[in-house]
């Protein structure tokens, strides 16, 4: 007869040999960025005695490296909550505004994909709304990588952007809103009940890219959970079936995450309070003119180069956000990066 505990120790195992390769990695991390320190020392002394500003150059970009790579490491050091290992699953919705907002939402889409071409990971496309004239309604993907929601959790909440619009055509300045949705894509089966007359399963025909399937059938599923108003939507897989199982599994994660928050305070780190897409609760402010700034208003960090942030250059906002969290501190008001 198979021990009743023998998978449990066998994922126990698997959990405890991760966690030593995690901190087997950060330890040599931790001892290339101290050679990379010696040898900036090195050169700085070199320079002194020789009086050769020729290496100036050089020592600079050894000293911009170095200081990205310990950023980096600070970060990965903060990331230890339970799903912080996690794939991402980040929803962005267009608020009141018409086509202007729909931009607005394609912006931020490219600007996440731009994220995960500079962190080495993977975008999967599971729903989209492109909108009447430009940009997205809305849309759903899933961002695959070690640390994935880690990272992408501080960007819950309501991103506000200030410019003149082009499809304004009267050239006056117009705010527009996103919001964006993130939560870890929990891959194993969640301790959640649900009952079936409680949910509302709808088909729909998918639009978008994916396959000659797409437009044939009624492949897309929307269900809605009643009692919480959670509403969770697939399209991009080849069968009806595999759609409602992916659908199914975000529906239990945030199931399970909205259990984690009404019965312990570690839920505020999993996922943050949801606002309205409105006036005054925003998280992050875009501003195009008459000047550019990109500021999040729970930890104080911002930026003055806005397009290097729309190019998908985050960690210093996913930095002073993981730091806030942890320790309730905020960072300086501003921050300009090339």
């Amino acid at each position: 007869m198979e021990d009743p505990h023998f998978w449990d120790d066998a994922k126990r195992s698997q959990e405890i040999t991760m966690k030593m390769r995690q901190l087997e990695t950060t330890v040599k991390d931790y001892k290339t960025l101290e050679t990379s320190y010696e040898d900036i020392q090195t050169m700085i002394e070199m320079a002194d005695e020789e009086n050769d500003a020729s290496l100036i150059p050089e020592i600079e970009q050894m000293l911009t490296t170095f200081c990205e790579d310990l950023e980096e490491l600070r970060m990965q050091t903060l990331l230890n909550d339970e799903y912080d290992s996690c794939n991402a699953i980040i929803r962005l919705n267009a608020g009141a505004g018409g086509t202007e907002s729909c931009d607005w939402a394609g912006m931020l889409y490219r600007m996440y994909n731009k994220f995960a071409d500079r962190h080495h990971f993977t975008v999967e496309v599971l729903d989209m709304l492109e909108g009447d004239e430009a940009g997205i309604k809305s849309v759903t993907f899933q961002v695959n990588g070690e640390n994935a929601y880690g990272l992408l959790k501080s960007e819950h909440g309501v991103h506000r952007l200030v410019r003149i619009s082009p499809f304004n055509a009267a050239g006056k300045r117009q705010t527009s809103f996103v919001s964006c949705d993130v939560m870890p894509d929990i891959e194993e089966d969640v301790d959640v009940e649900i009952n079936m007359d409680d949910l509302r399963i709808d088909t729909y025909r998918s639009s978008g890219a994916g396959g000659q399937h797409i437009n044939k059938t009624s492949s897309a599923i929307r269900i809605t959970h009643i009692p919480t108003g959670i509403v969770v939507q697939c399209q991009n897989e080849r069968s009806q079936f595999q759609n409602k199982d992916k659908a199914m599994q975000m529906l239990k994660a945030k199931l399970f995450i909205l259990k984690q928050q009404e019965n312990a305070d570690k839920a505020a780190g999993i996922r943050g309070e949801v606002k309205d897409n409105a006036w005054g609760s925003q998280i992050r402010s875009y501003v195009l003119q008459p000047y550019t700034m990109v500021k999040d208003h729970r930890t104080g960090a911002s930026i003055g180069n806005a397009q290097t942030v729309l190019d998908g250059r985050l960690d210093l906002f996913i930095s002073a956000y993981l730091k806030w969290i942890k320790t309730g501190e905020k960072d300086g008001d501003t921050s300009d990066i090339d």
